[in-house]
């Protein structure tokens, strides 16, 4: 249900499923850059008007309405989709264990368009189902891969021909969310489903590249057999070395990558973005090192979030295609899913 604005562009109507921290309360988040949540980017963007949501916590609704003034609420999608008319865009952003439930309930409302929180679901074979459905219905999907949006990793895609030839890529997820338990499968809260996600899938997003057949190292087990540390080591076409490491015994928060080139290096994560090439050395005569690159301005903000939006406003206006295709995420849990069988 497009509507029109006074400049004559479209206005696309969206609705949300889910009102808790990804949907809306990160928003609020003061040293977070905002918009962190999908209320809020989506109330940024000018092009959109965000009608309605669902949530089947109360609490968590009844915040939003007050913050959303004139949007409907409901306690479930359900409800939602018989009550009013199909949004352009619906986004869903539940919790993992609820990602193939309300996806294909979202596919069967039929929006132009999906914007799915990642991962795509608990496991590939959910995921294909999610898949299928879209494609039958002919209801695109793209996931909130956030990092592909961002300017910072848009800079350092673009800045990899400044470094030469690819030596190592180093992906490093530490946090306190255990890696892997069998028991946790069916809520999916582990961090390698979690938060690995965000890793394979920039790391292949940023070499245009695949990533299979992983040799997984430095497996560390808890005396609960809770997978806490692991590293998983990749060969592709363009660089013979990339590892991803995770730690869920880490008692702080960090990721990152280290991209090192024969003739430059590449080091970002989340709060700093570092841009080095080979010039000759201030310490050795007859040598190069590494200097950081001055010619690097980064923005004061990366975009994460309104990028994203704006990108599905561009997709629906026919100008862009999608950055973050349902079918990328899925080879991202496939990958997942080849290193969760070193474990056991």
């Amino acid at each position: 249900m497009s509507l029109n604005s006074k400049n004559n562009s479209k206005i696309y109507t969206a609705a949300l499923v889910g009102t808790g921290r990804i949907g809306f309360s990160l928003g609020f988040d003061k040293k977070r850059e905002q918009p962190a949540s999908h209320t809020m980017a989506l109330l940024g963007n000018k092009r959109i008007k965000l009608i309605a949501a669902a949530d089947t916590d109360s609490e968590h609704l009844a915040d939003w309405k007050k913050f959303v003034k004139g949007a409907e609420t409901f306690s479930s999608s359900e409800e939602m989709y018989n009550s009013i008319p199909t949004p352009d865009i619906i986004t869903v952003a539940v919790n993992e264990d609820s990602h193939m439930k309300e996806c294909l309930a979202a596919i069967e409302a039929k929006p132009r368009l999906i914007i799915l929180e990642k991962p795509v679901a608990l496991n590939s074979t959910q995921a294909a189902e999610i898949a299928e459905a879209a494609d039958k219905a002919g209801v695109p999907v793209m996931v909130n891969h956030e990092r592909r949006f961002a300017a910072d990793y848009n800079m350092a895609k673009t800045y990899l021909k400044n470094i030469g030839t690819l030596q190592s890529v180093r992906g490093e997820l530490y946090s306190g969310l255990r890696i892997y338990g069998k028991e946790f499968e069916n809520d999916g809260a582990y961090s390698l489903l979690h938060d690995g996600t965000h890793l394979v899938d920039i790391i292949s997003w940023l070499l245009d590249e695949k990533l299979s057949k992983p040799l997984v190292t430095g497996i560390f087990k808890d005396d609960k057999d809770v997978v806490r540390n692991f590293s998983a080591h990749f060969s592709t076409p363009s660089c013979a070395d990339v590892t991803i490491s995770m730690s869920g015994r880490s008692r702080f928060f960090s990721f990152g990558l280290d991209i090192l080139g024969t003739e430059g290096r590449i080091c970002l994560g989340n709060g700093y973005a570092k841009f080095y090439r080979r010039k000759e050395s201030k310490l050795y005569t007859g040598f190069f090192s590494l200097s950081k690159d001055r010619s690097i301005h980064l923005p004061k903000k990366t975009g994460y979030f309104s990028n994203m939006i704006q990108n599905a406003v561009d997709f629906l206006d026919k100008k862009e295609k999608l950055l973050s295709p349902l079918s990328a995420a899925i080879e991202d849990l496939k990958v997942l899913e080849e290193i969760k069988t070193k474990f056991i």
